[in-house]
């Protein structure tokens, strides 16, 4: 059974400024992270509650941060961006 899935301010801002090719593979990316949370890699640090998701659309690397709540089985996406420099820009805000 697939959690639900909830996007936050920040998620949304990013997800409405991207071209359309890229907007499908976060859509594929979004419907593995519903199917298995797990599939990321836990962060370490101040950021120990994000999971970070790694794909490709064309060249470039994207990476979709996300927390999971198991009690009501929901992931929330947090983040979204290429790979420069993504940890930094989640703590600083």
């Amino acid at each position: 059974m697939s959690y639900a899935l909830r996007q936050t301010r920040r998620f949304a801002r990013a997800y409405k400024k991207l071209h359309d090719k890229v907007a499908r593979d976060v859509d594929a990316a979004t419907e593995v992270i519903a199917a298995d949370p797990m599939v990321g890699e836990r962060k370490k640090g101040d950021l120990a509650d994000l999971f970070v998701y790694k794909f490709r659309s064309g060249k470039q690397l994207y990476l979709l941060g996300y927390t999971i709540d198991d009690d009501v089985r929901l992931v929330y996406l947090e983040a979204l961006g290429p790979h420069e420099n993504f940890c930094r820009d989640l703590k600083r805000q």
